[in-house]
Formats: structure tokens, sequence, C-alpha cells
């Protein structure tokens, strides 16, 4: 291309998708801006991995779509034409140093997830791109084609491409406030209600909220879907944490990107809370507790088997009395027992609200958007990357990968036409 004809482009959004999609297009020799709400970009970002941001997974690119259930296939080709190789080379290449954890999780080596931020803020200026701060408000639509946005001042700022990567609708105070599904729309696409994917589940039973605060390090997890004769949908084993409102924490946030379509009552969590003793090594244990005990209350027993902020509020959901002497117990008492440490029984009513989930599912449809460029198949000169495409995946890096992928097509097919 000529300095004439160079192709313009605005990336409204800089967050993930954003800045690795104008870091690529700025690289074909475009002229791109990038405008961004925030006085700083990728402010999402910051808070990923507890703030070490887990920025993706070291597996190879079928098995990634195996991680990703909310329309996994779609990703095939921006997955093998971006893979987490091309991320961690992107982000060391910027002088950030990558390891490589437990389940294949890639953090930076200084576990500060500002470092990765500052990687991609750099790789988008050093290729060229330009970062503005300014709110879209809207699309300048033109005899069915794309030729620029409008901000929130009322300012045009033309373009031959426009890319939306403004991220779905979880953690709002980062940015992502549903701008991208308005701006969409304006231009005909069909956008999936958003709703909370890895986000907390609220759960019926009064134990929860009488544990709340007490995090469990090593337990098991079942999920059945009681409308599906009690069908297995998950299982896990690692941390939760009990709330006022029901349960959250690593296993749980997982457990909830299986749940589709969740009604009160439908899907029913089974704790194990000692996944480390079989049944009958778990009644031996019990015996030779209660033994010991003999002439003591259960309930004070008890805490040499569980939390004891978990006793009284396990013992009131399953119906034994505290106050049993542990020579009384009864073996069918003890089968209860026996039976609700290993499953634990919680119900789910309903995930928390999308603005505390981790990622969104939901969004613009992808029937709608080329799965190799991320171009609109509605709107010429439009294209969408990032968490505002109806794709979520579970926990490990996964989302973040999808957001380098196809802001990478995105960026990566900018100016290519105008070449051959």
């Amino acid at each position: 291309m000529t300095r004439e004809n160079t192709l313009r482009v605005i990336v409204v959004g800089g967050g993930a998708a954003g800045l690795v999609c104008a870091g690529f297009a700025a690289k074909n020799g475009c002229s791109v801006t990038v405008l961004e709400r925030n006085d700083r970009p990728a402010r999402k970002v910051m808070i990923t991995g507890k703030g070490r941001c887990n920025l993706t997974n070291a597996t190879e690119p079928d098995e990634m779509i195996k991680n990703v259930p909310g329309n996994g296939r779609f990703l095939y080709s921006a997955f093998h034409n971006f893979t987490y190789h091309d991320t961690m080379a992107l982000v060391e290449s910027m002088g950030v140093p990558l390891k490589i954890e437990r389940g294949n999780r890639v953090f930076p080596v200084s576990d500060k997830a500002v470092d990765v931020v500052d990687a991609l803020h750099k790789f988008a200026k050093k290729s060229g791109a330009v970062i503005e701060r300014a709110r879209v408000q809207s699309l300048i639509l033109e005899n069915g084609a794309c030729v620029g946005v409008v901000d929130d001042k009322g300012k045009e700022h033309r373009a031959d491409r426009v890319v939306v990567c403004t991220g779905g609708v979880s953690y709002p105070t980062t940015g992502s406030t549903g701008d991208g599904y308005d701006l969409a729309r304006q231009a005909g696409h069909t956008v999936i209600e958003p709703r909370g994917s890895l986000v907390p589940l609220e759960c019926a039973e009064p134990l929860c909220e009488a544990a709340q605060g007490l995090s469990l390090k090593n337990c098991g997890l079942t999920v059945l879907d009681t409308a599906r004769k009690n069908k297995v949908v998950y299982t896990d084993f690692g941390e939760m944490l009990f709330t006022h409102f029901g349960v959250s924490g690593p296993m749980i946030l997982s457990a909830s990107a299986h749940l589709r379509d969740v009604t009160e009552g439908r899907y029913r969590l089974l704790i194990d809370l000692k996944p480390a003793l079989s049944a009958e090594q778990l009644d031996a244990r019990m015996l030779r507790d209660f033994a010991e005990m003999q002439n003591a209350d259960l309930q004070n027993a008890l805490p040499k088997l569980l939390p004891r902020s978990l006793v009284e509020p396990f013992l009131t959901q399953i119906g034994v009395d505290g106050e049993t002497k542990c020579h009384s117990v009864t073996r069918e008492q003890r089968e209860t027992l026996r039976t609700a440490v290993k499953a634990l029984p919680l119900t789910v009513t309903k995930p928390r609200p999308a603005a505390e989930a981790v990622v969104t599912a939901g969004g613009v449809s992808v029937k709608e958007v080329d799965p190799k460029t991320m171009a609109s198949k509605l709107c010429e000169g439009l294209y969408f990357a990032g968490e505002v495409l109806d794709v979520d995946a579970y926990t490990g890096g996964f989302n973040l990968q999808i957001a380098f992928s196809t802001g990478a097509a995105a960026g990566q097919h900018m100016g290519i036409e105008e070449e051959l």
C-alpha cells in the first residue's frame, strides 16, 4: 500500500483483544487508532489470575477447543493461526519472561499482571498504533458499510475498518459494560443474551450463610442435572468458599461454566468434604473418634473431622442433634453423617449476576462473523474480537487466549486484501 491509500483502522476498546489487533494491523502498514474509554488500557487484564495474570494455557489448539464450551469450533482457525506459542513469544519479545505452572497455566515470572499489560501496550504502540481516550457511542453506517464511529462527545472518527473489542459485561468497573453489544445491534447483528460464566452460585441451603467465610482447600465436587435424571455434568477437586449467598472459589467458578439454562433446583452440588477417605475408611475413622470421646457431645467430637465453623450448620442441615453423646450415636445416624460428609448436598438457585462473573457468555452471534478474519458477514468494514463475541471458556488462561487469537485474526488480515 502507498501512503496515500493507507488503510485507516479504528479499534474500539484497548483490552487484550484490542491491543493485539491494533499491533498486528499497524504492523501490516495500517494507520491504527485505538479508542479506549479508560485512562489506562487493559484494566481487566490487571485483575486476572488474582493479579498474577494467567495469560494463556500451554495447550495445543484441538485440546484448547475442548476447553471452550461456548462455540469452541468457531475458534478453530483463530486458535491454529495464533497459538499459545505465539502468545508467549509475543509477550516475551516485549521483555516479560513467562513460566508454566500446574494445569499448563502460563504466568509472568514476576507474578505481576501489570507486566503483561505493559507488554501488550508496548506491542501496540511499538507497532505504530495510536491510543486515544474516548468512549464510542455509535457506528457510522453508510450504504451498508461501517465507515467510522462517533464518540460520546459527538466527534466523528472516520475509518475504512472498525474492530469492536469492547469485552462483555463482567467486571463493569474495568470498562466492560456491554457497549459493544449496542454497536453490534446498530449494524443488524444478533446478540445472544449475555450471562455470567465462571461465576459464583447462589444456593438454597442456610448452611452456606451460616458457614460464610469458610474456605475448603481440598474437597471434591460433583454436579448433578436433575432435569436429566441426575446426570453428572461436572466433577472436580480443589478449593471452594462458603458465602452469604451460596458458594464461590476456583472449583465453583469452573463448575458454573458447565451449567446451562439454570433454573431454581435444576442443579445439585455434592461436596465431598473428605475425598481422601473412602466411605469405609470414613466410617472406621468416625468409630475411632467416637470411641475416644464417647462421653462428649457429637458437636464437640466432629471438629476432629470437619472445620469447627462447619459443624453446627452441617448437623442442622442433616437433622442430627449435636448434643447426642458419642456413645449414643446409632448406626443410622452414623450412616447419615458418613453420607453427608462424602456428598453434602447443595441446591443451586441461580448464578450470581454477570457483573460478578470472570467472563461473559453470550454476545455477538458467531454465525454472523467470519471465523478466519473476524469480519462481520452483515456489514462491510466491521469486525469483532474478544469477549464481545459469543464464546466463553473454562478457567486456566483459555479466555485470554481467545482474546489474543481473535484479536490477532482481525489485525493480521487488515491491509492484506488491499495489497493483493
